[in-house]
């Protein structure tokens, strides 16, 4: 058990909450989740894809969501100006022009990448105390850093002071290799200081977040099923908390012959350990990422979850792709927290998501100022 698991609730501590928060490219609400277990009472969000915007929605009743092209957006409403408390600003700008493995788009001719510059302007019509941006890692070597040295230079324009780290989700109590960078930023002059990483921490594995969860046939489609067993890990339970039921049970159904091949993959394994002949429509297999076929192992936190429907990520002892669900336990989504729309659509807010354990720690110390 990790340091940061023995004293994480999943509980959001509105009632002494001293911070309200706006999440920008909110997503499903990863970042948004993570801030309320810390204790920011989020007051609005901003979320053009209107399918992750539904499932923000069922899961933040409360917060009201501008669910349009966030360049519409000249204004935020009034009462976020008349609130005393201290503000946050969060977000994460649409990261896959950053990513290091799409190299096509990693320049400045691709329209998204500029996006970040509406979390700038946001910024500047609010001025809050903080300002919390998260990306993926690639973001800091794009046009030889072009991008992020902009993002910085225009922060500390208008009067913040920056302070950013690339984490790695698995220092943090997370089951998966995720690394993320964070750049946080004081109106005030504070230099924030990311949480420490606990010395010789024992890695929560991906036995430990899915062992509880229901097996499942390929293909899989069951809102809701009874849980296999209890909770094997510390992890489990935290996610599982009072839920009575495992939802998001949905798997993508993938062919016979895609079954086939998931059959002679072992734990660690990955389209290397497909005979030859079962890659026949392939014009050169040898050309396939390492990542493709990939099957999970029991005893050792996740590769990312990402596009892992296309990436054909397999379960470490089942036959078939992850479900829903247990891709959203490996990213520390809590068992209450429901994804909505087509089985895609709810495969890419799990996958695009920030970690919310992740987040909780990186807001806990940042409402210890």
């Amino acid at each position: 058990m990790t340091l940061y698991m023995k004293f994480v609730s999943l509980r959001p501590k509105f009632i002494i909450s001293f911070m309200i928060g706006v999440d920008l490219f909110s997503g499903a609400g990863g970042l948004s989740l993570g801030a309320e277990m810390a204790g920011v009472n989020i007051k609005y969000a901003v979320e053009y894809d209107k399918y992750a915007a539904e499932t923000y929605a069922h899961n933040h009743k409360n917060i009201p969501i501008f669910v349009e092209d966030i360049r519409l957006l000249s204004e935020l409403p009034s009462h976020l100006y008349n609130n005393h408390k201290a503000k946050v600003l969060m977000g994460g700008p649409p990261c896959q022009g950053f990513s290091l493995s799409n190299l096509k788009t990693r320049n400045k001719e691709n329209e998204n990448n500029w996006l970040f510059k509406e979390f700038i302007r946001i910024t500047k019509l609010w001025m809050p105390d903080w300002i919390v941006l998260e990306n993926v890692s690639g973001i800091l070597k794009t046009e030889e850093g072009f991008f992020w040295e902009q993002i910085i230079n225009e922060f500390e324009k208008i009067g913040y002071t920056i302070s950013f780290k690339l984490l790695y989700a698995t220092d943090y109590g997370v089951p998966q290799k995720r690394h993320r960078v964070f750049l946080i930023g004081s109106l005030h002059g504070i230099q924030y200081e990311f949480p420490p990483i606990e010395q010789n921490q024992i890695a929560v594995t991906v036995a430990d977040a899915i062992s509880d969860l229901p097996s499942l046939p390929n293909g899989a489609n069951f809102e809701k099923l009874e849980y296999k067993n209890n909770p094997t890990s510390s992890y489990a339970r935290l996610l599982r908390g009072a839920s009575k039921f495992s939802t998001n049970n949905f798997v993508t159904k993938n062919s016979e012959l895609t079954i086939k091949r998931y059959s002679f993959i072992p734990q660690g394994g990955n389209w290397e350990n497909i005979p030859k002949e079962l890659m026949a429509n392939y014009k050169d297999c040898s050309r396939c990422h390492t990542g493709i076929y990939h099957r999970l192992e029991a005893n050792k936190p996740s590769t990312v979850i990402g596009n892992y429907r296309k990436n054909m990520l397999i379960h470490p002892w089942e036959d078939r792709g992850l479900s829903v669900r247990e891709a959203a336990r490996i990213q520390s989504f809590p068992d209450s927290f429901e994804f909505k729309g087509s089985i895609g659509f709810q495969q890419q807010q799990v996958g695009n998501a920030v970690p919310p354990l992740l987040a909780k720690i990186v807001f806990d110390k940042l409402l210890s100022y």
